[in-house]
């Protein structure tokens, strides 16, 4: 059975031509979805893919309607075949249920993951190179060394409350207890 899905972004925009030719191509069932951006849950993708079983073909009129990105299209279509289904494109004739379909898809597979590779190897020498320049990332340290020291001696004194060295350095009670620990 061919099931269609279609979406659009807003409600300014119509399903029809979507739905059109989803119907014109086979789809005895169509689910829908308006909506856009990553906080945007898909339901009718959602009720499509409980709808459909085994041998079923899932079928979109632009491979950018099913996904947000090539990480997301990806994953949605690897879930698909893990269930024993295939997907289809109208626009990019993409099928994979075809050898041909399962190879475009798999090329497309192979260049998400060298682009998250290449994004990975960018990230580690730019990291590097910023320690060489004696940069280094995360959140600036509240507690120097002579604040440590001024906690150490003020912690001594056993009438001094914790409340009131945390108010003296500025500091919340949690930054004080490790700052303490990690130095000692």
């Amino acid at each position: 059975m061919l099931v269609g899905y279609a979406r659009v972004s807003t409600q300014e925009q119509n399903l029809d031509l979507q739905k059109d030719a989803l119907k014109k191509n086979g789809c005895e069932k169509i689910f829908t979805d308006i909506g856009s951006g990553a906080d945007f849950e898909r339901k009718g993708l959602g009720e499509a893919l409980k709808y459909m079983r085994k041998d079923d073909c899932l079928v979109v009129w632009k491979l950018d309607r099913l996904g947000r990105s090539l990480k997301d299209l990806i994953a949605t279509i690897n879930d698909i075949h893990s269930k024993k289904m295939c997907f289809q494109s109208l626009q990019e004739h993409l099928n994979t249920a075809t050898s041909a379909g399962k190879l475009v898809f798999h090329v497309f597979g192979a260049l998400a993951e060298f682009e998250r590779d290449v994004i990975r190897d960018r990230t580690r020498a730019g990291l590097t190179a910023a320690r060489a320049r004696g940069r280094f990332g995360g959140r600036p340290r509240i507690m120097d060394q002579s604040k440590v020291d001024m906690a150490k001696s003020l912690m001594a004194d056993t009438k001094n409350p914790i409340r009131d060295i945390c108010k003296t350095l500025n500091i919340s009670k949690s930054t004080l207890y490790r700052s303490v620990k990690n130095d000692g």
